[in-house]
């Protein structure tokens, strides 16, 4: 996300989409209570905002083959995005998103004030190093430039997935968390920080670029086979999830949902649709 947005103007917009977004509604059902101390309509449809690929894709595929058998009625809202899905799930103008991981959404919490947690964790994007100018790392050079996302959990992976690749040195112990400002080594690189969702139409102005798994998709590009570095899965802590306001939780339609994009349909559509690319991460997200 800009760091330069102003929450007003976020806000603004957000209600501007309300017009086209369905909310809760209420019902006698004491047990489906949402947020605000309402009730929930179970007939209502679920709204869900998502990103484009591969978020929405998966709900697409929940809504078309396995919705109706749980008597779930589920729309798809797209957003192209990191900010106004948690603005309109907060706002009430969506039952929950599914975008991010669980450090963006704890940063964003913290800097905005709101209230969105995390239900089940869905499916991981390994983030990639590309570029249309080099063929192999060994080939990245001082003097050249490498685009990252400007936002802050986003950039801090990037700068360790660079790190771990020997391209730049980070001071011991920054984490995920590191900034520009904690690369000890910059090995003669340039950087040039931009919006996560604007940075594969940078690839043609600088010599390589750290793009999210679902933006690398957007753009055709494969992660598996076109990255020259990728993020491991194994032990990664950026599964995508399911998210709510707090208190939504316990809504039973997302109880529903939660259940079924975890199931072994969604499993086999991920791995067969995404080739590696984007892999399941089932299971409870973490709670730090």
């Amino acid at each position: 996300m800009r760091k330069n947005i102003k929450l007003t103007a976020l806000a603004a917009t957000a209600t501007a989409l309300a017009l086209g977004l369905t909310a809760c509604g209420s019902s006698s059902d004491p047990s489906s209570a949402k947020a605000d101390g309402g009730k929930v309509d179970e007939s209502k449809p679920l709204v869900i905002a998502a990103s484009p690929s591969p978020h929405a894709d998966v709900l697409n595929f929940v809504k078309d083959k396995l919705a109706a058998k749980e008597g779930l009625k589920l729309e798809v809202k797209e957003f192209t995005d990191y900010v106004l899905p948690n603005t309109a799930t907060e706002q009430g103008q969506v039952d929950g998103n599914y975008f991010q991981h669980k450090p963006y959404l704890d940063d964003f919490n913290k800097k905005n004030s709101t209230h969105v947690v995390p239900v089940v964790n869905v499916h991981l994007e390994p983030l990639g190093l590309y570029s249309k100018k080099v063929k192999a790392l060994s080939d990245i050079k001082a003097g050249q430039t490498v685009a990252v996302p400007n936002d802050t959990t986003n950039e801090g992976r990037a700068l360790q997935l660079l790190a771990a690749n020997n391209l730049i040195t980070l001071k011991e112990g920054v984490g995920t968390s590191a900034k520009l400002s904690d690369i000890t080594d910059k090995k003669g690189l340039e950087f040039k920080e931009l919006e996560a969702a604007t940075v594969p139409r940078a690839l043609n102005d600088v010599d390589a670029a750290i793009i999210n798994g679902n933006y690398a998709l957007e753009a055709k590009l494969s992660p598996a086979k076109d990255a020259l570095a990728l993020e491991k899965a194994e032990g990664n802590p950026y599964a995508n999830f399911l998210a709510v306001k707090d208190g939504n939780q316990n809504d039973p339609r997302i109880q529903k949902l939660a259940k079924l994009l975890n199931s072994d349909d969604v499993k086999k559509f991920i791995e067969e649709k995404y080739q590696g690319s984007v892999v399941p991460a089932f299971g409870a997200p973490a709670t730090s």
